[in-house]
């Protein structure tokens, strides 16, 4: 509030921190704040922030980030000499240098939870087919947004099989649309028990991820009902249907 020069950087971690939190929002307490999250994300809600407004976020915000997922990574020492070699001239090539991807993804995040309402932003969620048009109206957006460079959507769109299943990793997929893309693989079987666990568990991880490769399903969460994969509780023309099915969703 005084100016102090550490305030971008706090600035930063609670954006951070919201951002992280945006990930979870299967917790209820988590979408309960996803409004003021979403706002606290992005760069608007800090235009003339006030100290109420900031106790306020502090207030409603402190008691959810013990929920936050923790990674425990083991501490690593290294005692060697560096010797430094031939110096040569290299240029980098992807994204411009001083990007910074995550937020970058943050931003994009921010602006499709909060607009969901965009045509093509619908068509992403509801696995609709989207053209190039609609991409190029979206690409537009972010650069007169100021969310990205035309460089870095290109990075993204190299790196990620094109733009539209990046922004679907970022939306994931309404669960009717999910469940609608398996309705075929479903038509005229009965399940066992299991079977329909792995289904259902299959379903919920599109409508998390808003796609999925094959090979995820030799993965967890899916190896707790099929240790060995899909072939250890589905006949061999069920799997064909049913990465048929993964295909047609990317």
């Amino acid at each position: 509030m005084n100016g102090d020069p550490v305030f971008t950087r706090l600035r930063d971690q609670v954006q951070e921190i919201a951002s992280t939190l945006l990930d979870q929002l299967t917790i209820p307490a988590i979408k309960a704040q996803q409004i003021l999250l979403d706002e606290v994300a992005g760069d608007d809600w800090w235009q003339d922030v006030t100290l109420p407004l900031l106790e306020t976020m502090r207030r409603r915000l402190r008691g959810l980030v013990r929920l936050i997922e923790k990674t425990k990574r083991g501490v690593v020492y290294t005692d060697f000499e560096d010797e430094l070699g031939e110096l040569t001239a290299a240029s980098l090539k992807g994204m411009e240098v001083g990007t910074d991807l995550t937020r970058f993804e943050q931003k994009i995040r921010i602006y499709l939870n909060t607009h969901q309402d965009h045509l093509a932003v619908q068509k992403i969620r509801r696995n609709k087919q989207i053209t190039a048009l609609d991409l190029s109206e979206l690409e537009a957006i972010f650069v007169e947004a100021g969310i990205g460079t035309a460089e870095d959507i290109a990075y993204i769109k190299d790196t990620n099989g094109g733009l539209g299943l990046f922004l679907r990793s970022l939306t994931g997929l309404e669960r009717e649309a999910a469940a609608l893309a398996f309705d075929v693989f479903q038509q005229g079987k009965t399940f066992t028990a299991n079977q329909l666990r792995f289904v259902n568990e299959l379903i919920d991880y599109l409508a998390r991820n808003g796609t999925i490769g094959v090979d995820a399903l030799y993965e967890s969460p899916f190896t707790a009902l099929a240790p060995t994969g899909p072939e250890a509780i589905f006949p061999e023309a069920d799997i064909d249907v049913m990465v048929s099915v993964i295909h047609s969703i990317r």
